[in-house]
């Protein structure tokens, strides 16, 4: 599977949140999302390629994968898993066992549209973990992994495999592969003009003036 070139990766592990948040607006682009945030003290951003995962309730009385375990196999270092679950809180998509087994593939992290358990083994091990919530009920009998490598929906937000995710303790976004470089230059020109807005509050010039939408990056400014 193809992805994000790593120079891609480093200028977006650069960047918050909230700056590409702002550049996919700009640009009519889906991918920011609402409700997931890190779960423990996560201290720097993590940006990677996606891996997906889909989480559903047991189709068949038949033994199932556990969630993630294949995902977490077939993933290559600094790859983040998305695990889609339907926003669910009820119950588990992750814990402590496949946390070390992640973490031992050298993968960024796990994005969650639902909620995961085991958090102190997560941060005991320095491995990031963003999601909806924190539960101790477990998925053994509730809900199996349908499927991988496939698109799934996040927070109302459709991800490919391939994709970019940037997650730090604003949120998450995600960037469609083919977007990339736009998305992330258009990032960067904000991060430098909300830079010079600051400056120039601090200086002394009035908010009102400074926060004038005519100040701010358009469409046009997306190609260099």
């Amino acid at each position: 599977m193809t992805g994000p070139a790593p120079d891609a990766l480093d200028r977006l592990r650069a960047l918050d949140t909230c700056a590409v948040s702002d550049a996919l607006d700009t640009l009519g682009l889906s991918g920011a999302t609402t409700g997931i945030r890190p779960l423990w003290s996560v201290p720097a951003p993590v940006a990677g390629r996606v891996r997906t995962v889909l989480a559903g309730p047991r189709e068949s009385g038949r033994p199932a994968q556990h969630i993630a375990a294949a995902a977490i196999e077939a993933a290559d270092a600094g790859d983040v898993l998305v695990i889609a679950n339907s926003g669910r809180v009820d119950v588990s998509s992750w814990g402590g066992i496949l946390t070390r087994a992640a973490r031992l593939r050298g993968i960024g992290g796990v994005v969650i549209d639902g909620a995961c358990r085991d958090i102190a083994e997560s941060e005991e091990h320095d491995f990031p973990v963003f999601g909806r919530a924190v539960v101790p009920v477990s998925a053994r009998g509730r809900i199996v992994q349908l499927a991988m490598e496939e698109p799934i929906e996040v927070a109302g937000t459709t991800v490919h495999p391939g994709d970019a995710v940037l997650a730090d303790r604003n949120g998450v976004v995600f960037v469609p592969a083919a977007e990339l470089d736009r998305v992330i230059g258009l990032a960067e020109r904000i991060v430098a003009r909300e830079a010079a807005m600051a400056e120039a509050v601090t200086s002394g010039q009035p908010v009102t003036a400074v926060m004038h939408d005519s100040k701010f990056p358009t469409v046009e400014e997306a190609t260099p």
